[in-house]
Parts: C-alpha cells; sequence; structure tokens
C-alpha cells in the first residue's frame, strides 16, 4: 500500500494509453464483502483499532543484525503471499476472491495482513483494476477476459512490514497493455539495479525519466515511495524528482514507488478521480494503470531484494 519511502519497497507506475486505443468498459464500484476476522493471538500493528490516522515516521528505517532478520522473514511471506494471488488470478474470479485467499494464508502463516484497518481501509490487500491507478478495494466484480490487475500485499510479521505488488494479466491481454506492464517492471528492475549505500536517491528519478522518454511518457511526480521496517511508512519521502535529496544508508529498507506511493509513467499529465469510498483513485481519462513494487535492503556491497522468491 502506498506510502512515501523507499528503502524496503518498490511501487511503480500509472501510464496512460494512447487516445484511440479501444478499451474495455470503465471500471465501476461494486458491492464490497464484510471485513474479515484475524485471531486474536496475531500481533497487530498500533494503527488497528486506533480513531487516529497513523502518522509517517520522520527517521528512516536502518536495521541492525536482528531487525534483517525479522525483515527477511517478512520478506519471503509477502513474496509468496503475492505469488499465491498471481495463481488465482483468471477470468471469472472475484478480487474479493483473492482477498480472502490470501488473507487466510497470511493468518495462516501468523502475520497481519498490513492495509486490514490502515486509516479504515476494509481488505487485506489492494487489487487495482485497468484504469483503477491504486488502492483499489476488493470487491465482487468478477476479473474479465483482457483486464490487466495490479494486486499489492504488505504483511506484519514479528512486528515488521513488508510490501510487494505486481501487475498480472487476465486472459488474452492487448499489445498495448502488454507493453505498459513490461515497461513498468523493466524501471523497477533498473532502478533496483543501481541502488546501493551512498547512492543518491534522485538517481532514482533519472532512470525513469529516461525511460519514459523513450516511449513518449511523461513522469509523474505527484507520489512518492517510502521507507518500511518497524513502521508501514517512514521516511525517506522519494518522488522521483531529479533534485531528490538523500543518500542510501546500508542496513536502510523502503519502498520504491511512483504514484499513490508508487512510480507514474504517463502519456500527458496525470489526473485521478477519487471514489465515494475515500481509498480508490482511478485515472481521469479511464486510461490503463500498471504497478510493481519490491520491498529492498541496502548492503554493505549493494542491495537485496526482501520480496523476491528464490
Amino acid at each position: 500500500m502506498k506510502g512515501t519511502s523507499l528503502g524496503a519497497t518498490v511501487h511503480y507506475f500509472t501510464t496512460r494509453l494512447l487516445n484511440g486505443i479501444q478499451k474495455q468498459e470503465k471500471i465501476k464500484p461494486y458491492k464490497v464483502s464484510s471485513i474479515q476476522s484475524v485471531p486474536s493471538h496475531i500481533i497487530r500493528p498500533s494503527y488497528v483499532g486506533s480513531i487516529s490516522n497513523p502518522a509517517i515516521v520522520k527517521d528512516p528505517e536502518v536495521h541492525d543484525d536482528t531487525g534483517i532478520h525479522h525483515m527477511r522473514n517478512a520478506g519471503r511471506l509477502a513474496a509468496s503471499a503475492l505469488e499465491y494471488a498471481r495463481s488465482l488470478v483468471k477470468p471469472g474470479i472475484t478480487t474479493d476472491e483473492i482477498d480472502k485467499a490470501v488473507h487466510k494464508m497470511i493468518i495462516g502463516a501468523g502475520a497481519y495482513p498490513s492495509p486490514l484497518g490502515y486509516k479504515g481501509f476494509p481488505k487485506s490487500i489492494c487489487t487495482s483494476v485497468n484504469e483503477v491507478a491504486f488502492h483499489g478495494i476488493p470487491d465482487l466484480r468478477p476479473l474479465e477476459d483482457g483486464d490487466i490487475i495490479n494486486i499489492d500485499v504488505t504483511i506484519y510479521l514479528n512486528g515488521y512490514h513488508a510490501d510487494t505488488s505486481k501487475t498480472f494479466l487476465c486472459g488474452n491481454v492487448n499489445n498495448n497493455a502488454m507493453q505498459l506492464v513490461e515497461v513498468t517492471e523493466d524501471c523497477l528492475e533498473k532502478a533496483i539495479s543501481v541502488c546501493g549505500p551512498g547512492v543518491e536517491f534522485k538517481e532514482l528519478g533519472k532512470i525513469f525519466i529516461d525511460i519514459a522518454g523513450k516511449y513518449g511518457y511523461s513522469v509523474d511526480t505527484s507520489y512518492a515511495g517510502h521507507g518500511i521496517g518497524k513502521h508501514f511508512h517512514s521516511a525517506p519521502c522519494i518522488n522521483f524528482c531529479e533534485d531528490q535529496a538523500g543518500c542510501m544508508m546500508a542496513g536502510q529498507t523502503f519502498a520504491l514507488v511512483y504514484g499513490s506511493a508508487e512510480p507514474l509513467l504517463s502519456l500527458g499529465s496525470i489526473e485521478y478521480e477519487l471514489w465515494d469510498d475515500n481509498y480508490t483513485f482511478v485515472t481521469a481519462d479511464g486510461s490503463l494503470s500498471a504497478q510493481f513494487e519490491h520491498t529492498l535492503l541496502i548492503t554493505k556491497t549493494g542491495v537485496e531484494i526482501l520480496t523476491k522468491l528464490s
């Protein structure tokens, strides 16, 4: 789920398609099922049940050996949960069904699904279909052949969060949507490849701007990445501007993000509409959105992807 940091997670972009490309019917709000329960023995983040919204912690997440151990465990579980979600994507299944299945897996592993109860969010994962840019609430709409869907999973295990997301193809997806997804993932991979101790965060913005230019996209810097670890969202705020301040530190974990806590690529300027649920942002013109995210650890010699299955 989007926030404002880069250390342990990497979120990715929203991109517009060219005018004239045939689009499916616009996504509309659907019925949302009741909130699922979590066994009482599972440790919850402090924001669950709070009447006040959680603040973004001002200090970056830099971990000792114990913290790194816990972050690795959390990252592996988040990656496994996302892979399980991927296996469920097919025409006819609802995002509500995917949410329930992943919820069951996460609590079965003794972890808490971080989005559940975060600022009142009613589900355990975020599912953003087609033009939904971020924070889509799982609902009873069946996925259709040709949809693309971003599934964003964050788990809280032994006091540590790990966050990851990918955009998946549902059935037979057209070439333009496939390119959007491929370019978005490529940007994430290239950004990760340059991460390491002492690297300036502004280098990440240069990579995205370069790739965006090759495809005729502009980069939306409205949203930011965020640190992650003991806290869901912490410093630094990484918005991928070329003048972004700050450097990466060994032991740091963060979420690299374009968009609402994710990087966004778009043709032209990006405008969003917020649904009445106060969570779901969609592109105003109905153009497609894709996102990819990993939780990262900066090591003494480079970077480790914590949410990548070995």
